[in-house]
């Protein structure tokens, strides 16, 4: 997916602004060198006024301008989470060129075209700085515009006018506001960082205010202010990722948070067949107009069936909780190879189950069978959350830290772990059968903070021993 871009069911070969770097997410680990570059080819396809490509062909980079929202976020979120998995902040300093290219027309979705490269240069902390700033514009309930989509491109026709607001984009921009302050503190930009904090919490203040509704949170507003993802709504009264967002945020209320967790495992979670919904119900005959989305048979890809990226976020959201029998519960009905456990699963499924499936249907006749396959950002997402959430293998530059969120259950786990030319043995006990909280922590039989193991690259094999439990005051 992320060298050929190209797969059976797409074989465009483009380079995807946001899905290759969410691919890259997963990359820090064995390939560092291809997350970096892909950060630096992403930065070099930004607009001088602080917009993107939303695909662009290599090498030519005839691509398209459009007012989808979330694209020219995921370049500060992504930097930020290569620079401090890595340490890499030197990313921060390199060099790249801007686009230039008329401005969208009024009512003009998107353009199609070869933009120039602009004179004007500046360094990838400045490009995330100036996404940031294009992000800044809110509505009258003062939410992110949401323009022409978000992360579900198919809602295309909620904001088309610049009025309608997205309440996960919000979210979503208020998490990457954070690390990014983080990262402009670190760098002396107090000014920025002082910035970054102020418009995180004028978002959270609007979202608590506005984006609340009842049991869980809306998904959108239409530019005429119609709520969507409502109680009230016909069709798509409960979307899945405004409420993994609000957890993964780390600002929503609690008590709304869990709330919220609670009514989609009610109501997008199906056990029984094995599938975590997007929304319910789907997109048919009722009276909202999102955009392309309706056009899908209702149950199938992101109207209504299960979008595998997105369930992968609410399992991150019930790790963050503090979840573990949960998250892995979610975790394993995502698992491609618990589809195909016998021959009648084989037969619904239909697809590889040894590769994530971006997609399964979720209404009858086809309830459960596997839609686009291997070419899909759910990979990445899917790798995360398990090695991350669960498992808690945290990389910190020169340090790792340990804090799982597992099944009470679990006796422990082990992993093995290359650091440069060494080798690491990550035993993780649980004899007190919790599903998180770490009790000590020990290398190479020395106590250490499991919030801070250091690495070492010095060719030798190391132990580190981590022992789950009640944490000592």
């Amino acid at each position: 997916r992320f060298w050929g871009r190209s797969a059976t069911y797409q074989s465009g070969g483009a380079y995807g602004f946001r899905d290759q770097l969410q691919d890259s997410m997963a990359l820090v680990y064995g390939a560092p060198a291809e997350a970096r570059a892909q950060l630096l080819r992403a930065a070099s396809r930004q607009f001088l006024e602080g917009d993107v490509q939303h695909w662009w062909h290599p090498p030519a980079g005839k691509g398209v301008r459009t007012r989808i929202c979330d694209d020219l976020i995921f370049l500060p979120y992504v930097a930020c989470h290569y620079a401090t998995t890595t340490g890499d902040h030197a990313i921060f300093d390199e060099v790249i060129p801007y686009l230039e290219a008329p401005l969208l027309k009024i009512g003009q979705e998107d353009d199609y075209g070869s933009p120039a490269i602009s004179s004007t240069i500046g360094t990838i902390y400045d490009h995330c700085a100036r996404a940031l700033d294009h992000a800044q514009k809110v509505g009258v309930h003062g939410l992110s515009l949401m323009g022409t989509g978000d992360w579900n491109d198919g809602m295309n026709r909620v904001g088309e006018k610049g009025h309608g607001e997205s309440i996960w984009n919000s979210w979503f921009l208020i998490a990457t506001l954070h690390q990014f302050a983080t990262i402009a503190q670190e760098r002396g930009d107090q000014d920025r960082a002082t910035t970054c904090r102020q418009r995180a919490e004028d978002l959270r203040a609007s979202l608590e205010q506005n984006g609340w509704d009842g049991a869980w949170y809306r998904r959108a507003y239409f530019d005429d202010g119609t709520p969507l993802g409502s109680a009230t709504d016909d069709e798509c009264q409960i979307d899945s990722i405004a409420q993994s967002w609000a957890a993964i945020s780390g600002v929503a209320d609690p008590d709304r948070t869990r709330q919220a967790l609670d009514a989609v495992d009610q109501r997008l979670v199906k056990s029984d067949d094995g599938l975590i919904l997007l929304f319910t119900p789907p997109f048919d005959k009722g009276n909202l107009h999102p955009g392309y989305i309706k056009g899908y048979v209702p149950g199938v890809r992101e109207n209504g069936g299960q979008y595998t990226h997105a369930a992968t976020w609410l399992v991150l959201a019930a790790a963050l909780q503090g979840r573990g029998q949960r998250a892995f519960e979610l975790f394993d009905l995502l698992n491609p190879i618990k589809h195909a456990t016998d021959p009648e699963s084989v037969s619904r499924y239909k697809v590889e189950p040894y590769v994530v499936a971006a997609d399964i249907y979720g209404l009858p006749p086809h309830t459960g069978r596997g839609g686009w396959t291997w070419y899909t950002g759910s990979a990445s997402w899917l790798f995360r959350v398990g090695l991350e959430a669960i498992l808690g293998f945290h990389l910190k530059g020169t340090t790792l830290e340990i804090d799982p969120r597992i099944p009470g259950e679990w006796p422990g786990f082990e992993i093995s772990y290359r650091h440069g030319s060494s080798s690491y043995r990550i035993q993780v006990d649980n004899p007190d059968g919790v599903q998180s909280g770490v009790s000590l922590a020990a290398l190479d039989g020395h106590s250490v903070d499991f919030r801070s193991i250091p690495l070492i690259d010095d060719g030798k094999s190391h132990e580190i021993i981590v022992r789950l439990g009640n944490r000592p005051e």
